[in-house]
């Protein structure tokens, strides 16, 4: 079963402190996702801000999301 993301806390430089349901927290960078058309406007820190937690994973206020298993293997465990 895929860890389930809890909790987001947006951290510097477009990076998000992540608190998964199984007691892991991780660091994931968004900037590589920069390149794709919904997440480019992210790049405006009061758009980036609005990050929340939707389902299993996390979602901002444009629509842009990223998909639970992408979110859990491609952070960093602290």
């Amino acid at each position: 079963m895929r860890p389930k993301a809890i909790d987001v806390k947006v951290l510097e430089d477009y990076k998000l402190l992540i608190l998964f349901d199984n007691g892991e927290k991780k660091k994931f960078d968004v900037k590589p996702y920069f390149n794709h058309k919904l997440f480019k406007e992210l790049k405006e820190k009061n758009i980036f801000n609005t990050v929340r937690i939707s389902g299993l994973s996390i979602e901002w206020i444009n629509g842009a999301d990223i998909c639970p298993d992408e979110l859990y293997n491609n952070s960093t465990s602290i």
